[in-house]
């Protein structure tokens, strides 16, 4: 038996004990006013504008606590829900988009567990004892932090944000309880005159909501029980294309779908293709349509997997790239005849030494770039961890601090071209050449942690763009002849994350802090690792650009483009050379404009690409 497999049926067992499926998120007025010359020399790129921000939208009083009236807030303190702007989509002038509300909270309880109450000095996560929890008792306590999400246009002409959640909520009683059930306008698109906005709903289906492009006007909602997740649209060829998961959160397979719909008949579409897991994004690129996936399960990986067959190769619902058949071929674009006829072209095993961190890992933006589709992974913050410590429960302190250590991953960045043929190529941009690997035949069968190639050699620099806290590569898109990556930072959470994760798994808070470590100490010598520290001085999502396919990319900032409560780029759309980028900010308790902390809550920022 090879001491790096793991029986397929054991580690799904894991995975559904720990919850590790895949993760799930006033008008406020147009601010317009470029950011100064200072806030660039921390990091924030002087031709950008703050373009509207989430308002506070709910006072708070402790947890457990009556919410009282307001904002304005006359006893307790004002909070905002609405944390990411989670879906965009540019028509014309007119930017559509939606939000998420308290996405770290729900990561948090519907991902990994964590479902005891918590507050801080940045957010509040109330969980069970939420009012909103208690006044709907059928509502899962992980979940108890969900608001409805916030539906706007925003016209980038006249600088002017108008918000469409009461169109929607006034139109029937069926279209206000569809947005109420809804998580998180998690996916937006638009063609044929049509914009699409939706999500996950609280059970196992999506609900879209259609909007005339040319009017501002609603045309309706649909709840869609085959599918559980929707992430992303793209347009291929004169055709709306969407990725969309099957079962609780998408977690049991994929699908991509095409868009067959008009203005008087906005929820018609036809499936294209059936993947082993979830699609995360979807993008264009020689004449094809590649996704994109995260990690699922499917009854082949978990019926037929026992103890003692192990499988010699890791599970097609495993992260990956997969590729359409030509749209080019038969009928214009893709379509029902193309269901099963899509390939993988590319997995993290391949690069990944560790059978379970691979498992943990998903596949987030990608774009097609001079010739090249690129290509990043994304990973939960202590999701790998948390597995790891089920399957394989170290003897002691020691060595939960080095399986902490050891399944940390920041982001890795690819290329690739020819693929499917013999000429099929993939390049690492940043990454490692070796990882860590837990051999559990080592050591007298207690186990060791080994050191693994990778395959590969990084091109241009480390993981993380050389920040082990980036740890998903959220958006991409090119704009201007550059090619910009959006990822999240999840320095500024990692304490209170680090101690939450500990008390879930019941270890002490000194290891709360070792979890919270983690990454810095893998990432630092050997000889460091005991006193590598959180580096606060670049809390923040982060924005990067490729000029050229020749070049390592620059960094156009680090510390959330102008605010370090940005821990992430969610979203990014583009307008010849203009950029506009939708941030993800969950510190709901951050809202006082007079101290010296930046505010909590989504932002809508515009870069001028071309600059």
């Amino acid at each position: 038996m090879n001491p790096l497999r793991i029986s397929t049926r054991r580690l799904l067992a894991a995975v559904a004990v720990l919850g590790l499926g895949p993760v799930l998120a006033v008008p406020a007025a147009a601010l317009g006013a470029p950011l100064d010359a200072a806030g660039a020399a921390g990091g924030q790129p002087p031709s950008t504008q703050v373009l509207a921000k989430a308002p506070p939208d709910e006072c708070f009083a402790g947890i457990g606590q009556p919410y009282p009236a307001g904002p304005p807030c006359e006893t307790g303190q004002a909070k905002v829900n609405q944390a990411y702007l989670w879906g965009m989509t540019r028509a014309g002038r007119t930017l559509f988009f939606g939000t998420g509300a308290n996405v770290n909270c729900l990561t948090s309880g519907r991902t990994l567990e964590n479902t005891v109450p918590t507050q801080n000095a940045d957010w509040v996560c109330e969980y069970g004892e939420s009012q909103i929890a208690k006044r709907n008792p059928q509502l899962p306590v992980k979940l108890g932090d969900h608001r409805i999400p916030r539906l706007y246009t925003y016209d980038t002409r006249s600088n002017q944000l108008t918000e469409k959640t009461d169109l929607v909520k006034a139109a029937s009683p069926d279209d206000a309880t569809r947005l109420q059930n809804t998580v998180g306008i998690r996916a937006a698109g638009n063609y044929g005159g049509v914009a699409l906005l939706g999500g996950p709903a609280l059970g196992e289906s999506i609900n879209l909501f259609a909007f005339d492009t040319d009017t501002g006007a609603f045309l309706g909602s649909h709840n869609f029980t085959a599918y559980g997740n929707i992430r992303h649209f793209t347009v291929a060829d004169d055709a709306l294309y969407a990725g969309v998961g099957v079962g609780n959160n998408g977690g049991n397979r994929g699908h991509v779908l095409r868009w067959m719909g008009s203005k008087t008949d906005p929820f018609n579409f036809v499936q294209v293709a059936t993947l082993p897991a979830q699609a995360a994004d979807l993008t264009v690129h020689e004449g094809r349509i590649f996704v994109t996936t995260w990690p699922g399960a499917t009854e082949e990986f978990g019926e037929e997997a026992t103890e003692a067959a192990e499988p010699t190769e890791p599970p097609a619902s495993i992260a990956s790239v997969w590729m359409s058949p030509k749209l080019s071929d038969g009928e214009p674009g893709l379509t029902p005849s193309d269901d099963a006829a899509w390939q993988q072209v590319w997995n993290v095993a391949s690069y990944e030494p560790d059978p379970v961190v691979a498992y943990t890992y998903g596949l987030g933006g990608l774009a097609s770039y001079g010739g090249y589709l690129y290509w990043g992974t994304m990973h939960v913050p202590m999701k790998a961890t948390s597995l790891h410590l089920s399957i394989y429960p170290p003897v002691d302190e020691a060595g939960i601090t080095a399986t902490a250590q050891n399944t940390q991953r920041a982001i890795s960045i690819y290329r690739g071209k020819g693929f499917g043929s013999s000429k099929q190529k993939v390049d690492l941009l940043y990454g490692a050449t070796e990882l860590p690997a837990f051999d559990p035949e080592a050591n007298n069968g207690v186990g060791a942690w080994t050191t693994k190639s990778t395959n590969y050699t990084p091109k241009y620099g480390a993981a993380g763009f050389g920040n082990p806290y980036n740890n998903y590569t959220w958006k991409m898109a090119v704009a201007a002849g550059k090619l910009y990556v959006g990822t999240m930072d999840w320095s500024y959470l990692a304490k209170e994350f680090g101690q939450q994760t500990a008390a879930q798994l019941g270890l002490s808070p000194q290891m709360g802090d070792v979890l919270a470590k983690a990454p810095a100490a893998a990432a630092a010598p050997p000889g460091m690792r005991a006193t590598a520290e959180i580096p606060e001085a670049v809390y923040g999502g982060d924005l990067y650009a490729f000029s050229s396919t020749r070049k390592a990319a620059a960094t156009i900032s680090d510390t959330g483009v102008g605010n370090y409560l940005n821990y992430g780029v969610r979203n990014m759309v583009v307008d010849g050379p203009n950029l506009y980028l939708g941030m993800a900010n969950p510190m709901n308790l951050r809202t006082d404009p007079n101290d010296d902390v930046p505010e909590g809550g989504w932002e809508l920022i515009k870069l001028k690409a071309g600059c």
